[in-house]
Formats: structure tokens, sequence, C-alpha cells
């Protein structure tokens, strides 16, 4: 009889669901999820720009802080960056890159995603 296969270290079969496309408007709100990261658990978020999508740690990059003024909230009043609410540090929504405040040229951390499906996924284990 053999023992079975060690799972530990193996990536997911296939790749979890975030939510829907539709919950995504252009430039709207994101939507935030939870996953595993370094251990525990971490907030994150997915939101629409220039007709893609794009996923991050709801992390800014000065201090470990969310991001949204409101649950969801993430850009600016223009809708052209991704702001931390508390900090007022400005984001690239399309690379998560630092444009300008106290997070001193550090960025979102980005997560893998896809859309495929009328769906969004993650599609890696960070």
């Amino acid at each position: 009889m053999s023992s079975p296969p060690n799972t530990a270290n193996t990536r997911p079969q296939s790749p979890a669901a975030i939510c829907a496309s539709a919950l995504l408007e252009e430039g709207g709100s994101g939507f935030r999820f939870e996953l595993d990261w370094r251990g525990g658990r971490a907030a994150a978020f997915v939101i629409r720009h220039q007709g893609r999508v794009h996923a991050y740690l709801n992390r800014c990059g000065h201090v470990p802080v969310e991001l949204d003024w409101q649950p969801g909230e993430f850009f600016d009043p223009s809708r052209l960056y991704l702001v931390c609410a508390t900090h007022g540090a400005l984001y690239d929504p399309a690379t998560g890159n630092c444009l300008g405040g106290r997070c001193d040229g550090r960025g979102l951390v980005v997560l893998p995603i896809e859309e495929r499906d009328g769906h969004i996924y993650l599609i890696e284990e960070i």
C-alpha cells in the first residue's frame, strides 16, 4: 500500500476564483478578498483599469495599512491613481508603482491573476 503524495509544497490543481468579472467596472470600486500570504492571512484587492484587471495586497508601501478610504474604494477622485487613504501616497493602477507621497518609491505587492470565462482567478499561491 502506497502512502498519499506529499502536497505541502505543490501548486494548486486549479486557480482560485476571486470574483466575477462583471463586479469590476473601469475605474470603479475594487473587490476586496483575503489570501494566505507568508504564513498568515492578508487583505488584497482587484480593480479594473484601462480595460485590464490588476490585483495587489491591500497594504500601503509606506506602512502596512489598508489603502481604501471606504471598503473597496481605492481610486483617487480623478479615477487615475490608487491612493492610500491614510498617507495620500499615489500608486499606478496598472503596475502598483509608487508615483508620489510617503511610499518613497515602495510600490504595492502585485498578485498574479488572470481573467477568463467571466471570472478573475488568483493563479498562484503566494
